[in-house]
């Protein structure tokens, strides 16, 4: 990350000024707000798609049917982890580590009747060990044997957001993301939005002179590793995934 201190700053004004100049933005940002709503409120009355309840996953206790990653709820998010069979730790994703393990607090989404889960594209043993690598406590599965049945039509490999729907024993996918879509689990991106020089990413619309950092990629992997995993190394956790050859 570059942490020069010479690179331009905004204009310095008086506080009316600033304070005139932020509620002009306010408009543009209260528009975004209602286009979101209304985006939602279109994802809503998308129609559904039946898939196989009977699927089958792979749990902590061994095989198990999608219908019971839901967990007795009515509504499932699913968030389908890219996995690099064989490879240590430090190898793994560093976009699905920096995203899936964004979602820590699960307790209003299962007071929604929500149930959120990781779908890792890998075998579960391996995966498993990564999860508490990190220490993440979201429910864990292994799709790896499921995944041309439970991705139909999608590149199986890649990161998935998938929202499923229960109705009695039935299961319906309503609604899938990914690329930029997954960024809806994020919000150290979000809170870098808001700050003057953004996520200092080459695409980003910037002032000439703003620090750029390329894709950010500091973001994601630093060191060699995944960002994420360095204070848990700090902390003493094994990064053992017990493949090694």
């Amino acid at each position: 990350m570059n942490t020069d201190k010479t690179h331009p700053m905004p204009d310095v004004v008086d506080r009316a000024t600033f304070q005139a100049r932020l509620d002009d933005l306010r408009v543009r940002e209260k528009a975004h707000t209602h286009e979101g709503d209304a985006i939602a409120a279109a994802r809503r009355r998308l129609p559904m798609v039946e898939v196989d309840a009977a699927t089958p996953l792979i749990g902590p206790d061994g095989p198990v049917t999608l219908l019971e990653t839901f967990e007795g709820r009515r509504r499932l998010i699913a968030y389908y982890m890219m996995w690099y069979t064989g490879r240590p730790a430090a190898e793994q994703c560093e976009g699905c580590t920096y995203f899936n393990g964004q979602v820590r607090e699960l307790s209003a989404l299962r007071a929604a009747d929500i149930t959120y889960a990781t779908f890792c594209q890998g075998p579960y043993e391996e995966s498993a060990r990564y999860r508490d690598f990190m220490g993440w406590d979201m429910p864990w599965y292994s799709a790896q044997d499921s995944l041309e049945t439970l991705l139909t039509g999608r590149t199986v490999g890649m990161f998935h957001i998938v929202c499923y729907l229960r109705d009695g024993d039935r299961v319906f996918e309503t609604y899938w993301t990914s690329g930029r879509g997954d960024e809806a689990l994020d919000i150290a991106y979000a809170l870098m939005d808001l700050t003057v020089y953004g996520r200092q990413e080459d695409w980003e619309d910037s002032p000439a002179g703003w620090p750029r950092e390329g894709e950010a990629s500091w973001v994601f992997r630093t060191g060699g590793r995944p960002t994420a995993q360095w204070s848990r190394l700090e902390a003493g956790h094994s990064d053992d995934l017990g493949n090694a050859g």
